[in-house]
Formats: C-alpha cells, structure tokens, sequence
C-alpha cells in the first residue's frame, strides 16, 4: 500500500501516482534483497536453519498444555466483574525454561508408535526457537477462547434455557474451523505478500530472538534480553499499584474532583463514562488492555485513528448530544445500555415470549421503543460507514495488485511481489496444499447444517442462513485482512451480520448471535490464523508444521470448549457476572434493525453511513493520484478513521488518549529521533510491559481476590474515575437513581 511503504527504504522507488500501492518495477525486484517495511528489516531476521527439529514432542506437551491452560483460564476470566486477559506473550515467557530443562534431564531414547513406521526421541536435542514458536503457535489457538461459548451463556443466563450439548459443540467446532477456510483461500496474498506486514507479529518475532540468539554485550549497553528482564520486573512490581492499593490510577479525571456536581462538567470530564477531557491513566493495562499495545501500531494509523475519535467524540457527539437529537439527552451521554423511553434501562423479560422465545410483539408496542445513547446509536452508524469504506478503500488502492498477485497463484509468472523471507521459505518447505484448506471448509459447513437443521431448530438459524453468513465472511476476509495486515486495525463484522440477519429474519435472538458466530467469528479465526501464519513465515516454520499445529491446537481447544460448556451450562450464579455476555445481549441482536433502524425504530438516519462510508475513499484516491508528493494524503486512511472508535464502548475515552500519548512518544519521536534504539528496544520493551502486568495479575486474582481480599479502603481504592453523575441524563423530569432531577 502506498501509504505504508517505507519512505527510506534505499532500494526500493516509492510507487507515484502511475503506480499502484505495492507495485515494483521486474528491474527492482531482482535487485531487492529484503522486505520493503523498514520496521520489520530491522526486526526480522534473514537466515534460516531448516535442520532445526519442529515437532517434537517438547512442541506436542508443551504447546497441547499452553493451548488447554489458556483457553480455560481466559474463558474463566471473562465471567468475573474483574476481568483479565492473558496473553500468548505470558505462555512464550513460561515455556522457555520448561523446554530448557527438558532439554537437559529427559533421555536420549527413540519411541516407535506401535503399528506405524512412525518414531520419535524424547530428547531430540538442544531446545531450539522453532519449537518455541510453535509452541506458541499453540497457545495462540487458546488466547482468544471460543466464541460459541457465549451463545450458551447467553441462552442461559439472560433467557433461562437450554442447549443440546451437541449442538452446542458442533456450534463451537465449525465456527472455529470455518476460519481454517477463508484463511487457505487467502493466504498467498495475505501472508506471502511483503506489504502484508502484520505489524503486531513483530513483538512475539523480537521476544523470541531475545531470548534465544546469543548477543554480545557492548560496554556500557544492556543485550535485548537484560533489557526486557529489568522492565519486566519493574512492570510486575508497579502493577501491584494500581492493580490492588490504588485502582484509581487506572483513569484519572480531574475535571470531576473540580466540579463534583455538575453533571455537564463530569460528562465533559470523565474519562469513562464521558468525553474523557483532561483525563489520562497511569497503568499499562489502561494503555495496552483494550486497543493493544501502541508500540505495535505505525504512526499513520495512531493519527489516523485519533483524527477519527476526535471527530465523532468531539464534534459529533457533542452537537447532537446537547442539541437533544432523538431525546439525547434522556439517557447517559455514553452507555452500551438500551433504555426505554423514561430514561431506564430496557426491561428485557417484559417482551420476551417464554414460550416461543420470540420477541412478544403486542407487549413490545404496549411498552417502549428502544432507544440507546446518542454515542452508541452513532457507534453502529459509523460500524456501517467503515465496512463499504474498506471495500471501497481497497478496490481504488489495492484492486489492481491483488488481481496481480491471485493470477501469480495458478500461472507461473515471475514473482513480483516475493522478498528475501517468501524466497527462503519457497526454497526451503513445502507449502499447504490447496485441499487441506477445503476438505476442513466442506466439512465444517456439512457439520454446520447438522447443527441448525437439527436438534429441533435450537439454534433457529435456517440452512440459507449459514450459506448467507458464510458469503460475507468470504467477501470480508480479504479487505479486512488487507487492513488489518497493514495498520494492526480489524474491521468489525459483528454489526453488519447482525443488521442483515436482523432485516431478514427478526425477532429471533439465537438465530441472530449464531449468524453472527458464522458470519464475523469466522472471519476473526481466519485472520488470526493468518497473522500465526505470518509469524511462521517470519521465523521459517515449514508450512505443514505450522497448518498441523494450529489444527491441532484447535481441535484441543473445541475438546476444552466442551468441558467449559458443561461448566458454565451448571454453574448459573458464575454466568450471571457474565460482562461479555452482557454487552452481546444489550448490542441489539435479538431486537433487529426493523426496530432501530428503519421508521419503526428511532435511528433511521444512521443508514445514511452506508452511502458515505462507500464514497468517502473516493476523494482520497483523486487527490493521491492528483498531487502525489503530498504525503499527508497518501497517509490518509479512511477506514480507520471512521473504525476509529470501533473499540468503544469497551474501551473508553481515557484509554484512548493513554494509548495514543504513549504511540505519539514511541513511534514518532523516539522512532524518528533514536532509531537503533527503538530497532533493539520497542518491541521488547512492549512484551515486557504486558508479561508483567499479566503474569501478577494472575498472582493478584489467585492470590488475594479470589478470596475476597481487597486493597486497603480509601478514596483510591474505588476502581472508578470518581465521576458518578456522569452517567446521567440532563432532561427535564427524567428520574434515575443517584441522579439529580431537572
């Protein structure tokens, strides 16, 4: 993409406005011996060994257990009000000196699999990096959990119903496996292709040359390894700050210590449940938790992305907010609730059917219209801009090349969009074969009808629509990979999948989140195995190695889904502190768009997003081709600026501002200014950082708060931002508790 070439780059020729975005002349392509992103040649190794053991079975134990570990405890975590995510970067950490030590004490002993010509040696030698990759390959499978799993809590928690266990589980299998599919289809132009960077891949890439390769240390310097130790242990030592005797220092808003009753003061202030004005967090989870780390992110789509949340939290929220646009002003300025037309939460049971467990129309229009705060209503609107954006986006810029490098894939053409890593794997392993890829697409879709048309029609989805959901996933895959390649941004499924399911078949709840399982999870699960595959290719991983392990690793994680889907279908006061679930149940699935988006509902108007988001790229693209040495325009990315607060409501203002502070510092000044150090220091210093907030979160929990065992009691100590009348409404006869009446 033109925009993500790196400028600097000696050997290459910025593509001008004849070129497309990652076109190179035949001529330039012979003569490059590296990959044109400069972040990753100065990260990315160049040499491979292919004598390296991979599977071994240190990777088989080791990556099986991390897999297992992660997906249970992550799951776990999701279903407490004090929610903690662990990473892979944790699990990359720990196995290092267990694969050390099995190293050195297990025998040197061959074992023959009976009945097969197959064998393999306990300790087939020193433990190397291709093994630890894979092993977090492994883990990588279960950081993120399956998705399915909250479909049942959903059904059992806010609907009080059941689930045939095997449905159940064929509805976690094939949403995961599906994503094998879209990843296969895909993979030679978003894995092989340079331009397709990954940048989030380089933190795991840095870690583990850091903590394998061996690296003199000059005088007076510290090699990568001493460096992310010492911040290792100083992010495991202050976490204990915020994380147990003083949480407020999570979010700071100090508008609201000043002004401690004015409502329009703490909503300009807060940093979340407000605009977030002055506010800031000095806690690394604030910074990294819900948008990622910012030291993985290239500066353009830091800007990008704050260009566009200043826009819709500054402009647009405010104008229509205290212009009372729609009744604004009835409810919070920022709240994922739905709200009836008194300003109170939405009683969902009271239009519920038990029997049909369909939406009880006659009670619904004797009740309320379902109105949401004025941000969210503008959240979806924005969700549907940024998906005809992206399809836009990508036809005008990447169109062109993307055709090229498809036709590459059946015709033996010269390689035009090969670099230094493609070539050494292309020399070295063999790749996939296609049929892999689609016998697992065949049968996951074959498993899939069986899961809706049976079972009594539990799931209420109909055989068209998993075909339907399936099309969007494989129309989607590729422009969002394509985005998400480059700026480490993904664009959402969730709101279309539920918008179209919602037009077409509505008041259906359960058919509406299985849709969007099919339609959006599926999609998530091929890009994530695409970025694992990234790391691969990075690090010289045999391709077969790499498909076997994820493979395997998903197949361990649905076994895992099943023990967590007994646990949680028996386990009702744990599933009713689902948070997770209770953001899905308040998204709007189960109401359908007829009852919020058209003129039956009350937000209409935000269809309008549509159309804009589909021509919004348009005048991006002119003005590139028309003055290509400005390069402010090239940087333009339109689909992140309208996806720029995608992440919300889960993350909230002050994060945003936490996050986008510390990329400015470390991606700009220090990039610009200080570029060795940044090139040894960054990404370590990012992998360190999470390590050791994770690593004593889990100490905390375990430790103290799984007991009931809580930091001392003062003001700081409340894990809010000591803004309470934030969250509440400014018109005239509206009575909410804790708030005062106009």
């Amino acid at each position: 993409m033109a925009n993500l070439v790196d400028e600097a780059a000696p050997q290459l020729k910025l593509p001008d406005h004849e070129k497309n975005h990652f076109e190179i002349d035949e001529a330039e392509a012979e003569e490059v011996n590296d990959n044109p992103i400069e972040q990753v040649r100065l990260t990315v190794p160049i040499t491979d060994d292919p004598t390296q053991a991979v599977l071994t079975i240190r990777t088989w134990v080791l990556g099986l257990a991390a897999c297992i570990l992660l997906s249970f405890v992550n799951q776990f975590f999701q279903y407490r009000s004090n929610q903690l995510s662990i990473g892979s970067v944790t699990i990359q950490i720990l196995v290092l000196p267990i694969g050390k030590y099995m190293a050195a004490k297990f025998p040197e002993k061959t074992i023959s699999v009976p009945f097969t010509k197959w064998s393999f040696s306990l300790n087939p030698g020193p433990f190397n990096m291709k093994e630890h990759v894979l092993i977090t390959i492994f883990a990588n499978c279960g950081a993120g959990g399956v998705y399915a799993v909250y479909i049942v809590t959903i059904i059992k928690a806010f609907y009080h119903r059941g689930l045939h266990p095997v449905a159940a589980m064929l509805l976690a299998q094939t949403t995961q496996l599906l994503g094998y599919g879209w990843a296969g289809t895909f993979r030679k132009i978003l894995v092989d292709s340079p331009y397709m960077w990954w940048p989030s891949t380089l933190i795991q890439v840095s870690l583990f040359r850091a903590l394998h390769e061996k690296e003199k240390r000059k005088k007076g310097e510290r090699t990568r390894l001493q460096f992310f130790a010492m911040v290792f242990v100083a992010s495991f030592a202050y976490y204990i700050v915020p994380g147990h005797f003083f949480p407020s220092l999570s979010a700071l808003s100090f508008v609201c210590w000043i002004w401690k009753r004015s409502i329009t003061a703490q909503q300009i202030g807060s940093g979340l449940n407000g605009l977030g004005i002055g506010s800031f967090g000095l806690d690394w989870a604030t910074v990294a938790s819900f948008l990622g780390t910012p030291l993985a992110y290239p500066f353009f789509a830091i800007v990008n992305t704050m260009v566009g949340f200043i826009l819709v939290m500054y402009v647009l929220v405010p104008i229509a907010y205290w212009s009372n646009f729609r009744e604004a002003k009835r409810f919070p300025i920022f709240s994922s609730h739905t709200f009836d037309h008194d300003g109170q939460r939405f009683n969902i049971t009271r239009v519920l059917n038990d029997k049909t467990f369909d939406l009880n129309l006659s009670e619904y229009e004797n009740y309320s219209k379902l109105y949401l705060s004025i941000f969210f209503a503008f959240i979806y609107g924005l969700s549907f801009a940024s998906l005809t954006a992206t399809l836009t986006h990508v036809a005008l810029f990447d169109g062109k090349n993307i055709l090229k490098m498809w036709k590459k894939t059946t015709t033996a053409v010269k390689d035009e969009f090969s670099d230094v890593h493609t070539r050494i794997m292309k020399k070295n392993y063999a790749v996939v074969p296609q049929w892999w890829f689609t016998a697992i697409l065949v049968i996951s879709v074959a498993l899939s009808l069986v899961a809706l048309e049976g079972f009594d029609h539990q799931l209420q989805l109909p055989w068209w629509g998993l075909l339907l959901a399936c099309f969007i996933a494989l129309i989607f895959t590729l422009p969002v990979g394509v985005v998400q390649a480059t700026t480490n941004m993904q664009i959402g499924l969730n709101v279309i999948t539920e918008l179209v399911i919602g037009y077409m078949y509505p008041g259906k709840p359960v058919a509406n989140v299985a849709f969007k399982t099919y339609g959006y999870i599926s999609m998530t699960q091929a890009l994530s195995f695409l970025g694992d595959f990234k790391i691969g290719h990075y690090m010289k991983i045999p391709p077969k190695s790499m498909f076997i392990v994820q493979h395997g690793g998903s197949s361990h994680l649905l076994k895992t889904s099943a023990i967590q889907t007994c646990f949680l279908m028996g386990v009702h006061g744990l599933v009713l502190e689902a948070m997770s679930s209770t953001m899905l149940q308040s998204s709007g699935e189960w109401w359908g768009p007829l009852r919020m988006f058209t003129d039956k509902g009350v937000y209409p108007e935000q269809n309008w997003w549509f159309l804009i988001g589909f021509l919004a790229p348009i005048p991006v693209w002119f003005l590139q081709r028309k003055f290509p040495e400005k390069k402010w325009i090239k940087l333009t990315h339109v689909p992140l600026i309208l996806s720029a607060t995608s992440a919300m409501p889960s993350a909230k203002t002050v994060h945003y501002w936490s996050w986008a502070f510390v990329g400015f510092v470390f991606n700009f000044i220090i990039y610009r200014r200080y570029k060795g150090w940044w090139a040894k220091h960054t990404y370590i210093l990012s992998a360190a950082l999470d390590a050791g907030v994770a690593f004593l979160g889990v100490i905390l929990y375990f430790a103290l708060q799984s007991r009931d065992i809580y930091g001392p009691s003062w003001w700081g100590a409340d894990i809010s931002d000591h803004c309470p009348l934030a969250k509440c409404p400014t018109a005239p006869g509206i009575t909410v508790k804790g708030c005062p009446v106009f």
